[in-house]
Parts: C-alpha cells; sequence; structure tokens
C-alpha cells in the first residue's frame, strides 16, 4: 500500500502580522510546515515503518516556498514530493484548491496507487477545515476528519474521532480520507542525516498545463470565495484598577457591570 500526505505552507504562528494597506505584509514572514500535516506525516512515516505502507508521497500547492514544507515532510521520513506551482492559482480558495489536489493525486495514479489519504485537519493560516472533505467528496471516496488513531488491517481502516463525552469509531474501506488532529501521535523533529537526505529526494513540479487545469477555473475567477481584505484586531485597552474598603469596591464593581458593561 502507498499513502500520499497532503501538506500546506503557512506563516509561523511566531510571526508578527504586518499589514500594508488592507493586505498581508508577506515581506517578512517566516513560512513552516502546517503544524497540522505534521501529525499526518508523521501517522504515515509510522505505518511505513510498520510494514503497512510501502511508499510516502507528499503534495503541496502554491508558490516556490511551498517546496519547503515538502522537504520537511521528506526530512520526516516521507520517500518523494510532487509541487504544484503556478501564477494563476494567486487567490484560489478552497474548493479550488481541493480541485487541483486531486487533479494533482490523478497525475501521480491515482487511488489505485495512493489509497490511503492524509491530512491535518486544518490549516492555521486559512481555517476553513474543509479541504479534505471536499477532496473526498470530489473523489467518492469516505472522510474521517479530526482523528486521534488510526488502525489499518488490509483494505480496511478503523479511525476514532473524539467527541464530546465520548469518542466515535469509524470502520471505512479504503481508499479514504483522513484528517488528523492534536493527539494522534506525537511528530518527530527530523535528524540532520535525514534533512540533508529530504535535499536530495525527487519531487515533481506541475503547472496547472500539466494537470490538464483550465487557469479561469482557479485563483479569484474560479473560486466562489474571495479574501477582500484583512484587519489587526482592535487594540486592548487598558484594565482599569477599583480601589478602597470592600464595601466600596463591590459598590463600584456593580455600577461598572450595569452601567459600562450591562451584564446586570
Amino acid at each position: 500500500m502507498k499513502a500520499v500526505c497532503f501538506v500546506k505552507s503557512v506563516p509561523d504562528t511566531e510571526t508578527r502580522v504586518r499589514l500594508a494597506g488592507d493586505r498581508l505584509d508577506k515581506s517578512e514572514i517566516k513560512y513552516i510546515l502546517n503544524p497540522y500535516d505534521e501529525f499526518a506525516v508523521e501517522e504515515a512515516v509510522r505505518k511505513k515503518e510498520a510494514g503497512l505502507v510501502e511508499e510516502i508521497l507528499v503534495i503541496s500547492m502554491g508558490p516556490a516556498r511551498a517546496q519547503e514544507a515538502i522537504r520537511s515532510a521528506l526530512a520526516m521520513g516521507a520517500d518523494r514530493g510532487a509541487h504544484i506551482e503556478d501564477d494563476a492559482l494567486d487567490g484560489t480558495d478552497a474548493y479550488a484548491t481541493a480541485r487541483v489536489l486531486v487533479e494533482a493525486l490523478k497525475k501521480e495514479g491515482g487511488l489505485d496507487n495512493y489509497p490511503l489519504l492524509l491530512f491535518g485537519q486544518r490549516a492555521i493560516d486559512g481555517d476553513t477545515w474543509s479541504v479534505p472533505s471536499m477532496v473526498a467528496e470530489m473523489l467518492g471516496i469516505p472522510a474521517v476528519v479530526g482523528i486521534v488513531k488510526l488502525d489499518i488491517d488490509g483494505n480496511k481502516a478503523v479511525a476514532v474521532r473524539m467527541v464530546e463525552g465520548g469518542e466515535e469509531v469509524f470502520e471505512v474501506e479504503l481508499p479514504a480520507v483522513f484528517a488528523g488532529r492534536k493527539g494522534l501521535n506525537e511528530p518527530r523533529y527530523p535528524s540532520l542525516p535525514n534533512i540533508m537526505k529530504a535535499k536530495r529526494k525527487p519531487i515533481n513540479k506541475y503547472s496547472l498545463a500539466d494537470l490538464g487545469i483550465d487557469p479561469g477555473t482557479v485563483g479569484k475567477a474560479g473560486s466562489f470565495t474571495e479574501v477582500l481584505k484583512y484587519e489587526l484586531p482592535p487594540a486592548r485597552q487598558a484594565g482599569r484598577k477599583v480601589e478602597g474598603e470592600p464595601e466600596e469596591v463591590v459598590e463600584e464593581l456593580i455600577k461598572f457591570l450595569k452601567e459600562e458593561v450591562q451584564i446586570l
């Protein structure tokens, strides 16, 4: 069995966000492999180490920096990558992204070659939680999102998802999509030798033309949603300190809650 992991290059959570007008200033942003995608890659590598998976393909869509995310996954233990890069992809929403990823998978042999499809449950930038389910729907296969456990036996898989007050257990036949979250595993830190090896692992490059995709069906023209602008959250107001005798403090607090916060 072969596995495919879909990954994304996202801004580091420690990056200070700056705006240029109503757009993001990307000049000083550091990009990393989406943290949730690390759970997907780690799970694929563990399945390979257990002898259940023979090859791991990593697919990513985006500008040149997406290759760094692919290399990070390769350093964790994936075998090779596929990178879709095209200027026409700028502004592509979640639905159009799913379409591109599906065509890239087909280019690599499709579900016959890769019956185990792994994602992170969400990307920390767009945070739509939707691409894994969309890919599964387009391919006509099951999807279990937000899993914390995955067992595979032949062409069957059992996935566990946490819900309020308990857990849900799904048994599905492969091919299927699984999207991992925190609790699925503990992603490894790549060793220096593996980082060096990752630089020599192959990455196939694809344009939209290579995938047979009309540029008019992606980007802003082919998307159902569009980000109109970005705004920073309002600055937090300074706190208010009430001093005095306990009775005075309580009286002042009640007055504040009634007149200003208006919750009493």
